[in-house]
Order: structure tokens, then sequence, then C-alpha cells
């Protein structure tokens, strides 16, 4: 749908694609909006539902606005402003006013943001007049209260913005040190800051929370200082959330802006804050973008859908309307680094792969064997949100829906057999020791610890005594038994218990594989449908274990591959890799012979590996002595 150049596979091995692709995406979405603008310019109206603010032909305008000023800044034509310029002129009488906490707000931020991008081009050509209506318009966002969150940064985008023009100078540069100010006492370490009080740890991190000091420093003219010290430490597990075909977490809200999740990486480059080299940022993103691409994110018009690989409404949340996806725009940040930066010169080199924990977050992060993973230990926002509460998420899985039987999830069962759900739960701690990492955290209902090595993941659990508990792990679109030639009876997944316990192995089609296993105080397995499937495809069987924790412990085994592009299928036989767990990456051979054991002490719970090597776990990690 959207002409593109020919593929450079000297120059990027791995996507095939260079900085012209990035800039024939940009063009052809834009583009693609034009049919839908209004006469006056000032919004962009798509097809599709509202959101709950009704600011979104305003949304239409910021967003591919700001797409376009990233295209013109990095040496495009300044042509496609020319609407924008029109539009700026009408918006401020057709536009939401900008109040507390209201849409407007946010939109205002990117208006400015592509005014200060494209200053030369737009904003010093227009006359006095548009000039002074469209500052008043914009410096309300400097007297009006934002959401406590990631917002607090819109306000002091736009006073960054005004402040450069010599406009409203006092209250523009208050708003940028009072924002910048405000997210000080969420950043929990390792990089990583939540979205407000509380936990709430999600891709708003690298699409928000760094972007806009990162950019506040640069269009300023000074250095990053300890926000681009941050933003480093940030990549350096971030970069670990994404797998070698270009997927992403499947984590948290706003998943509909898709590849803006490399934001992040392109402004670490942008201000000499990051980890990576060159070769893997253009790797990593350009697998991103050309990921959605390629999975039918655009529609036949050629605009960005409301979903993940196409629609899907429970990707979506009540303030995602039509122009929400343009948030995406942001990706094309890394246009800002000249023709001539290393990003877009150098070779692609494959990301980065391993294991990190980050106490910060409480999160462990793996990139290896096709997919990367999230073993969740630090976050949530809201109660019982799937995007938020579940034990373990990854790039190439996605939770199930609402009333469907719940993915990575554990909990005791009520005498109705309802599991419990997660409920808040409090952080104990994230480490590594020798190979392994592990996470701790605890809720009202159970302590528990994952413990990673290589793409084996042991989840330990104690309950009261004696209580009906239930363990299940990744849910496969379209999966079948993974020692099953064609489809079969969904109960055929689950093996024997054997010296290992139950165990419930399962294949998908494109590829991932998963096995979960019980190692001690599960009875019984089981691969139940989950009809509406998951963003990944329809429906979708979830491998569930059941049993009675009679001494209080609840141990099980959960391993996800993928196929992995960079070093050819993975299989079942493919080995664990350099942890040297011994452990065989693919599920149908770690069903035959790569599982940990587990045995419960007393107060502990030690696992032995394959290889003879043993670690003690209490619920509050690894016993060191």
């Amino acid at each position: 749908m959207i002409p593109l150049p020919p593929e450079n596979r000297s120059l990027s091995p791995h996507t095939g694609w260079t900085r012209a692709h990035w800039e024939a995406v940009a063009d052809g979405l834009l583009a693609a909006v034009e049919p839908f603008r209004s006469p006056d310019g000032a919004e962009v109206n798509l097809p599709g539902r509202e959101s709950w603010s009704r600011c979104d032909g305003m949304e239409g305008y910021a967003r591919t606005f700001l797409l376009a000023a990233f295209r013109v800044a990095g040496g495009g034509d300044p042509a496609p402003l020319e609407p924008y310029a029109r539009g700026l002129a009408a918006g401020p009488r057709v536009w939401q006013p900008v109040g507390d906490r209201t849409q407007s707000m946010v939109e205002a931020a990117s208006i400015a943001l592509g005014l200060w991008l494209t200053r030369p081009h737009l904003w010093d050509r227009l006359d006095g007049r548009t000039r002074a209506v469209a500052a008043d318009y914009l410096s309300a966002t400097l007297r009006h209260q934002p959401a406590n969150s990631n917002w607090w940064l819109f306000p002091a985008t736009v006073g960054g913005f005004l402040a450069s023009a010599g406009l409203h100078t006092g209250e523009a540069e208050a708003a940028v040190r009072r924002g910048l100010a405000r997210i000080e006492p969420w950043y929990a370490g390792d990089g990583w800051y939540s979205d407000g009080p509380g936990r709430a740890f999600d891709h708003y991190n690298g699409w928000a929370l760094h972007l806009y000091p990162a950019l506040l420093a640069h269009l300023s003219g000074r250095q990053a200082g300890v926000h681009g010290e941050r933003l480093r430490d940030f990549l350096a597990g971030f970069a670990l959330t994404f797998d070698a075909d270009g997927g992403m977490l499947y984590h948290g809200r706003s998943l509909t802006y898709r590849f803006a999740s490399v934001t992040a990486l392109f402004a670490g480059a942008l201000v000499d804050a990051t980890p990576l080299a060159p070769g893997q940022t253009r790797r990593i993103a350009s697998g991103v973008l050309r990921h959605f691409l390629d999975r039918g994110a655009l529609s036949p018009d050629g605009l960005l859908t409301l979903g993940w690989y196409g629609p899907y409404e429970p990707a979506l949340q009540p303030y995602s309307g039509w122009a929400s996806p343009y948030w995406a725009a942001k990706a094309f940040l890394g246009l800002l680094l000249p023709p001539d930066h290393p990003v877009w010169t150098a070779p692609e080199e494959p990301g980065p792969t391993g294991t990190a924990a980050l106490p910060g977050p409480g999160f462990l992060v793996r990139s290896s064997d096709g997919v990367a993973t999230l073993v969740n230990h630090g976050s949530e926002k809201y109660a019982d949100d799937p995007l938020y509460d579940r034990y373990a998420y990854s790039s190439r899985t996605a939770p199930t829906t609402a009333g469907a039987v719940p993915d990575n999830h554990f909990g005791t069962v009520t005498e109705d057999g309802t599991p419990a759900p997660r409920g808040p739960f409090t952080p104990v701690g994230a480490g590594t020791l020798d190979d392994v990492a592990w996470a701790a955290s605890r809720s009202a209902g159970a302590e528990s610890v994952s413990v990673l090595r290589g793409p084996v993941e042991v989840r330990i659990h104690r309950v009261a005594p004696g209580s009906r508990v239930r363990q299940t792990g990744w849910a496969l679109p379209h999966a079948t038994p993974a020692d099953a030639a064609g489809p079969t009876d969904s109960a055929d997944a689950a093996g024997p218990a054997g010296p290992a316990g139950p165990v419930v192995a399962l294949r998908s089609p494109d590829g991932p594989e998963t096995l979960l296993a019980g190692l001690h105080g599960y009875e019984t397995a089981a691969a139940v449908e989950a009809p509406d499937g998951t963003a990944f495809g329809s429906p979708a069987l979830v491998p569930v274990l059941d049993g009675v924790a009679l001494d209080g412990w609840a141990v099980a085994v959960a391993v996800l591959v993928g196929r992995d592009p960079q070093a050819g299928p993975t299989g079942a036989g493919a080995q664990a890799g350099p942890t040297g767990a011994g452990a065989q990456a693919g599920p149908t051979g770690a069903r035959a012979a790569g599982l940990p054991t587990a045995r419960a002490d007393g107060g502990r719970v030690l696992v032995t590996w394959p290889d003879g090597t043993a670690h003690a776990f209490t619920t509050d990690g690894p016993v060191t002595a």
C-alpha cells in the first residue's frame, strides 16, 4: 500500500530497511490522512469510533502534524506543513479549549513540539496575529491542571516551545521546571518511572517519561544530564523487550500506539544516552516498524487502525479514538538524526539477548529463542486488569479477554471453582544469583517468586496449607499439542503425571511453543480453550494446572520459545543456550528431559536443574548461605 524503495540487505541484513524506508512510510502515512482533513485544515477526522474526549479531530491534526514535523525537521520537503499552517490559523477557534485534564492539553503538546521542530519553516513565517492567537491558546496549558501522570510533561513541552519563542516566558519556564520536578518522585530505579503515583510501569516510560525530557534538552541546546543517565539505564533493560522478529511486549495500556515503542531507542541516540550500538538501534526500530506494517496495522486506505495487527477492541481504552494510533508518529523521531549519523549508516547488528533483573520496576526481562518475555512482580495500575496484573507477558502472546480463563495467572480456587484474582501486590525484590534471575512479590492470597534460568521459568507460590490452587501458562492462538501432527482434542495436550508431575505442551502454527509442568502441589493438567483468543488470533489454548497445596507450596515450570529469524528455527531440540541450564528450549524437548525438579523443605523450596546445579528459595528470594 505504501510505495517503498528496494531493500538493502548489505546495509541492513536483518530487515532490509534503511532511512529511505522510514521516510517513505512517513510520506505514505501523511498522504493517507489528507482526504480526511477539514477544509480549514484544523481537524483530521478519520473513520472509526470517537473517544470519550470528543477531541478526535484536533487529535488527528496534532498527531499527524508531529509526524510531518519530524519528516521536515529531518531534511524533508517543507510542503507537507502547508495544511498545518492553515489549520493553526483556524484551530484556536474550533479546537476544544484547554482545561483541567482535558485531552486538548495532550494535543497542545504535540502541536507545540511540531512548531518547535519546524520553526524556520512554519512559525517564523506566520503573521503576527496568527502567532499571538496560537500562543494564547497553547499558553492555557500552563495554567491548568494535568492528570497526575506523564501528563505533567505536556505543559512542560508547551512551555519549552513558548520560552524559546520569547512568549509567556515566566509561566513557560515555570511549567518546564514544574513538569520535570513532578516526575522525580516516580523514578524507581534501573531507568524506570512509574506513570504517576503507585507502580504503573509500562510503555509510557519510553514514549513519554523519557521522550519529553530528552527533547526538552535537545531542543533547548543543553545536555540531558540526569535524564540522559536514566535513559541510558532504561535502554539497557528495555532493549531486551523486543524479539528478533520485531515483536514488542504486549503489556500495559495504549498498545494501539504500536511502533511508538521504539521512540526511546532513537531518543537515546539523539542525546548520546544509549548503551546500544548504532546498528542495534536501527535493527530493533526498523524491525518493529516493519513487523506491524507486514501484519495488517494499516487499513486498505493506508490508515493506522485501532488495535494491534489490525482492529482489535480489547487493546483499546475509553480514551482511544480514530486518531489515537497516530501517537506512533513519535517513532519517527529517528529522522532528527541526520542521514550521515551512524544509526543510519552502520550495518545492522542483532539486538541484545539474554536476561536482566530490574529491581526498580520489579521485572525480569529476557530476549532469546525468538521471543521477548517480561516476568512481572512490580507493575500494576488498575485492579485485575489483564494488561497489568498477569505474572508474565511476551512479544509473541497476549492476555486472554475478560471472561475467559486468565493466562499466566496463579490463585487459590474457591468452592465454586473460581480462581482468586491476583489483587493488589507488593514487590519484594529482584536480582541475580549465578546464572539465575529472580523476582518476588506478595499479595493477600499468595507469596510468589519467579526464577528464570535460560528459557525456563520456575513459578513458586506459598499459600495457606491445604488450599486448592490453579496455575495457568501462556495463551497460544490456533494451538495444538506440541507432539501432535494435526488438530486433536485439546485435552490430549495434557501429559501424564510423571516425575515432573502433570504437563501441558502446546505449539502454534507460526512458531511459538509453550510448556507448563507441575513440580510440586499440582495433580492435573489440561489445555483450556479461550474462544475469543488474544490479540494474536483466536481461538487460543491456555495450559492449566490444578492441585492442592497440602504443605502450602505450589511449584510449576513454564517455558515459552518462538522462532528466531536471526538464529534459524529454534526447534524442539534446540539447547537452552549459554546459561548452561541444561533445559531444552523447545517444549517438546523440555517435556522429555529438560525440566528442573523442586522439593519443598519447610520454609524453602530447593530447585535442582538438569545439570545438577541447585538453588534454594524462600518467598523473599534466594537463600545464599
